[in-house]
């Protein structure tokens, strides 16, 4: 069974984050450029 904190690493990895975006129909750029700040702004801090 798997805990909280790794579904939790893996639902906010930006490389996630990507994904769900190019899903739901955003362009490329845009979708890198957010999952960037996500990483740079919030995933460091919150799974560190």
């Amino acid at each position: 069974m798997t805990s909280i904190r790794s579904r939790l690493q893996h639902r906010l990895n930006p490389l996630h984050v990507y994904c769900r975006l190019r899903s739901l129909g955003m362009a490329h750029r845009p979708a890198v450029m957010v999952s960037s700040c996500w990483e740079r702004a919030l995933y460091r801090h919150i799974l560190s």
